[in-house]
């Protein structure tokens, strides 16, 4: 009877002391960043207060971008995101951004804040008023 207690006490502390689900692990694994997305045809970027990582083209970029896409206000407005990627130098004699972010997990997709972006076309010409600029056309 104590052999057989002894082996249930043992079987439970076992089990017990499984490790945690894998979700969890992966997202310990990774660095958290927060920042503004963009995504045009054949780029992506992730913009920080201290950072610009160039984004990996992959299905998880793909994910983010339709998300943003409903939020943008223009085709060029960036999207402030909370994700959690793995960072990593670009390859030897590649082109783009010296360092590059593969999305592993997407936390949070905020609406932009502030004003839209400001659009000049050739010939337009920046005006101060204010503290503001304003876009004086050249046509």
């Amino acid at each position: 009877m104590k052999k057989f207690l002894l082996l249930a006490i043992a079987i439970t502390a076992f089990i017990s002391c499984k490790e945690t689900p894998a979700s969890n692990q992966v997202a310990a694994e990774f660095e958290t960043l927060e920042g503004e997305f963009i995504y045009l045809a054949d780029a992506a970027v992730l913009k920080g207060d201290t950072f610009i990582y160039g984004v990996t083209l992959d299905e998880k970029m793909h994910e983010l971008a339709t998300i943003i896409k409903p939020l943008q206000r223009d085709e060029f407005d960036m999207v402030p995101v909370i994700i959690k990627g793995e960072l990593h130098s670009k390859a030897a004699g590649e082109e783009g951004w010296d360092e590059i972010v593969t999305i592993k997990e997407i936390l949070e997709v905020k609406a932009p804040t502030g004003e839209a972006p400001l659009k000049l076309e050739a010939g337009d010409k920046l005006k101060t008023e204010g503290g503001s600029l304003k876009v004086e056309s050249g046509k």
